[in-house]
């Protein structure tokens, strides 16, 4: 059996990554393809205050635990399932449940900062970035 593809898809915010995704799981069906978004392994932020919190730069990659989203990575990579952390962006924390995600032929990490890391784009075998005018970023 083969390894799966890892695509990686990085912009900076509103820059339509998630479009992109979205027309690649449009032409190939969701069936083959497993997703990885950036945002999901944003830092559990409970033990702030909810003004510490507000104020939390969310575009540092210390913002993210890219170390989780790398195992997960190889997880799937190797064929295992995992478990994807789900973040609550009203809070600013991680909840409770998580979301099972089952290896597929094709692995796509999404974020505005999957290719500034380096033990994320080393996986990656295809990478897009998506880049957009500030002002139609900012419309958006």
């Amino acid at each position: 059996m083969n390894p799966p593809v890892v695509l990686g898809i990085a912009g900076g915010s509103g820059s339509g990554k998630t479009t992109v995704l979205n027309h690649i799981v449009r032409e190939f069906g969701s069936d083959p393809i497993a997703i990885l978004d950036h945002d999901a392994y944003y830092r559990d932020l409970s033990h702030l205050s909810p003004e510490k919190r507000a104020r939390f730069n969310f575009d540092h990659p210390d913002a993210l635990e890219t170390q989780l989203m790398c195992e997960h990575l190889d997880r799937l990579i190797e064929g295992e399932a995992i478990e994807k952390p789900v973040y609550d962006f009203t809070t600013h924390t991680r909840r409770e449940e998580t979301e099972t995600v089952e290896s597929r032929p094709v692995i796509i990490i999404e974020g505005i900062l999957v290719l500034a890391e380096a033990s994320l784009e080393e996986r990656m075998d295809i990478k897009i970035y998506v880049d957009a005018a500030d002002d139609i970023r900012l419309m958006r």
